[in-house]
């Protein structure tokens, strides 16, 4: 064994750099830095590459079996311990460390270590043991595990995962404001830029402890004034602006997502408030229900396929097949009636049956075969069967259809049966059924029953002989 005889002083930097790194190592929760050195942890995202590049090809011509050339490996080690020791610099600005930030900082001191320890073996020339080999090799590998985690730490924790179609928990129907909408608007927008792994102006958003408590800027949230909200204000500056938030390459928040946090805070920016506590004239009760709704768009995405040929075959000049939109299956039908009327041409519809989610049949002279084909429309979302000579026992074959949300069946002879049918639609949210046989009462429970179902029944009749009795049309007519 015999030592390589280079300059003492390259011996003594990278010893002291060690003995350094491991001194972070085990005092990183006490060490308090002066405002210069932190300043200098702000050079290691420009430092990083070098480190990487260096020892990747120092093992690539060691693994070759050459000899590593001294400046290389000596640059290489010393570039490593530089970057590990100014991410711990940098690491100290956070004031709570999440688990990806710590993996991201002990792996990257382990890779620092491990090349300062080739670098000794290499001095006392047992640069080309296979043990040092496989030291090589495990710095290939923590080298590839030190960046995994610091893309984490800089681009979220599924920047490398393989693209999913990622979907969000449903928000329930009576929400908790802040943690089923206000949380959620955050983690799209703000969390991955505010987190313990990520704390950009020392800014948490994580909870709503940390976004009260605020971050370098002071207090970005005054419960009760949006206005003077620094949160608020940044959104609604110029997207050019740089205090825009948030930055440029990030999606803006829409609207609605902007009159939410508004609203949110002129109520107090509470996290105890439900949906069911607002009054129902309140804003924001109309913003929160209008993103509960679902994206129609994604819904659809399941149907099966229909081809363009499928739906020139089943149309005619009196039925009308259209896509809700032009790559969607989701079909739009509308049915007039034909001098030659033929039931077929509603029945056969069947084949398209599961891409049907908005049926026109008004006036149509439709009987029990049709109401079957109906029935077995399990997509259905609006249909009008107004003006038909449908019956409560018709109607009974709509209780399949657990999607639908409107129906207009006025002007039709069905009567109370019928309303527990209507009872079971969970998802009916506007009735149309003026001119029928449903009695009052029979309407006043379903009220009870289903409070949010919007039920049309026709202009009151008092109200109606006020406007004839006021008609002054209808007057001129009758004394000319």
């Amino acid at each position: 064994m015999t030592l390589k005889t280079k300059s003492h002083w390259v011996d003594y930097a990278i010893f002291g750099l060690s003995v350094f790194l491991v001194f972070c190592l085990i005092f990183d929760s006490f060490l308090e830095l002066p405002v210069l050195v932190a300043w200098l942890g702000r050079w290691h995202p420009v430092l990083l590459h070098f480190p990487i590049v260096l020892l990747l090809g120092a093992i690539l011509i060691s693994l070759t079996n050459k000899n590593v050339p001294y400046p290389l490996l000596t640059l290489a080690c010393i570039t490593a311990l530089i970057t590990a020791i100014s991410g711990f610099f940098l690491g100290a600005d956070v004031s709570a460390k999440g688990d990806l930030l710590l993996w991201h900082q002990w792996l990257g001191a382990g890779v620092a270590l491990l090349s300062a320890l080739w670098f000794w073996l290499d001095k006392i020339t047992l640069g080309q043991e296979m043990y040092t080999k496989g030291l090589q090799v495990l710095l290939i590998v923590l080298i590839g595990f030190t960046g995994h985690y610091g893309g984490m730490v800089t681009h979220g924790e599924d920047f490398l995962a393989l693209p999913s179609s990622k979907k969000q928990e449903k928000i329930p129907e009576n929400p908790l404001i802040y943690r089923h909408i206000v949380n959620r608007i955050l983690e799209n927008n703000c969390i991955s830029c505010h987190n313990p792994n990520k704390q950009k102006g020392e800014l948490l958003m994580t909870n709503l402890k940390e976004i009260l408590k605020g971050g370098e800027s002071g207090n970005i949230l005054i419960p009760g004034n949006p206005n003077e909200s620094e949160m608020i204000m940044r959104l609604h500056l110029s997207t050019e602006d740089e205090e825009h938030m948030p930055p440029e390459g990030k999606r803006p928040l829409d609207q609605t997502e902007i009159q939410i946090l508004e609203r949110w805070i002129a109520l107090g920016a509470s996290d105890t408030l439900r949906l069911d506590a607002l009054e129902m004239g309140e804003p924001l009760v109309a913003l929160v229900k209008e993103l509960m709704e679902p994206d129609p768009m994604d819904k659809w995405t399941v149907l099966p396929k229909v081809a363009d040929s499928t739906i020139m075959n089943l149309s005619s000049d009196y039925l009308s097949i259209k896509r809700i939109a032009s790559h969607s299956d989701a079909l739009k039908i509308n049915i007039f009636l034909s001098p030659e009327h033929d039931p077929k041409s509603i029945t056969d519809l069947h084949r398209i049956a599961n891409n049907i989610v908005e049926l026109d049949l008004s006036a149509m002279p439709i009987g029990s075969k049709e109401m079957e084909m109906i029935s077995s429309c399990v997509n259905l979302e609006w249909l009008e069967i107004d003006r038909t000579p449908v019956t409560d026992d018709d109607v009974d074959k709509l209780k399949e259809l657990t999607k639908l949300s409107i129906l207009k069946i006025y002007e039709t002879n069905i009567g109370d049966k019928s309303i527990s049918v209507f009872k079971g639609l969970q998802n009916l949210k506007s009735l149309y059924l003026w001119k029928t046989g449903i009695t009052q009462g029979s309407l006043d429970e379903l009220k009870k029953i289903k409070p949010n179902l919007l039920i049309n029944n026709g202009i009151k009749e008092g109200v109606n002989a006020f406007f004839v009795d006021t008609d002054t049309i209808q007057k001129d007519i009758k004394t000319e």
